[in-house]
């Protein structure tokens, strides 16, 4: 497969209730993105051989935010590398964009778990850094969309403060702008809120619900949390430990919009739990003695 180069590297049951049926198929939207039979193996410094990703059938629809849970080191970060252009596949296919091609990385964005954002140029710039590596050089259009996108994370103020400047949240809040610059249509999110604190991780999920009911981006995130994937997603697709296959695709019925109270919803805890099971079986509740 050829593949376009990056263009920055520094640019996300022993008995349990049954969720709600899927909807029908005709009511879904148009494929954005399609994992077939995809397979990765990766040679050890021994040279033995180590399957990271087996099988792996996904499909994801416009407009929808995917979670990929599983175990660590299921390859859920991998399954990204691929659809971001960065790892190329040993067996099985995959397209991006619609249509059977597997052209489509610039319709691509990524958000790491770290922000990487350049400690010499400051928030905008910064912001700015992917429309320079592309045109040579940043248009007054490209500037006046820096300016909303900072407006839409709550960076407005933050314009020319450097990178050590701001809090780990802003300096995410930074990151995410700056994949929205060239305006993807799919957002590729790796564990973007793992490396914070728990109440801005809480306040940066529902920034980005608010930025997807805003964007209408498709966005595909890794997650080690099982709560933050069912406040987030309209699917959660859980992985079996290594070599990874999808284990589980669970569609996630809670109204929108979401928030901190639809944590206390009794599907929410449901949801919540058929994920745990699938990932590390069901388990007796324990007893605790005074």
């Amino acid at each position: 497969m050829t593949q376009a180069p990056l263009r920055d590297p520094a640019l996300t049951l022993v008995a349990r209730a049954t969720p709600p049926a899927p909807k029908p198929s005709a009511e879904r939207k148009e494929p954005i993105i399609e994992l077939s039979h995809a397979g990765v193996t990766f040679e050890t410094r021994k040279g033995e051989a180590l399957t990271a990703l087996e099988d792996l059938n996904l499909t994801i629809y416009r407009e929808e935010i995917v979670s990929l849970v599983g175990p660590s080191g299921c390859g859920k970060s991998t399954a990204l590398r691929i659809l971001a252009g960065l790892q190329p596949l040993s067996s099985g296919d995959f397209w991006i964009g619609g249509g059977k091609t597997r052209q489509g990385f610039s319709e691509v964005a990524i958000v790491f778990q770290r922000p990487t954002l350049l400690p010499w140029r400051n928030v905008l710039d910064n912001v700015l850094y992917p429309a320079r590596v592309l045109r040579g050089r940043a248009t007054k259009e490209d500037k006046a969309r820096a300016l909303e996108l900072l407006e839409l994370v709550g960076l407005a103020e933050m314009a020319k403060r450097m990178p050590h400047e701001l809090s780990g949240g802003m300096q995410q809040r930074a990151s995410i702008a700056r994949s929205l610059i060239l305006d993807p249509k799919i957002l590729l999110m790796d564990e973007p809120f793992g490396a914070l604190d728990a109440l801005t991780r809480e306040d940066l999920q529902l920034d980005l619900l608010e930025i997807h009911a805003r964007t209408k981006k498709t966005i595909l995130l890794v997650t080690h949390s099982i709560s933050e994937a069912v406040l987030l997603s309209d699917r959660v697709a859980v992985m079996s430990a290594r070599p990874g296959r999808l284990q589980d695709l669970i569609e996630v019925d809670i109204p929108k919009p979401r928030g901190p109270e639809s944590g206390a919803l009794p599907a929410f805890h449901e949801y919540s739990r058929r994920i745990r099971d699938d990932i590390f079986g069901p388990r007796k509740r324990r007893e605790v003695q005074a």
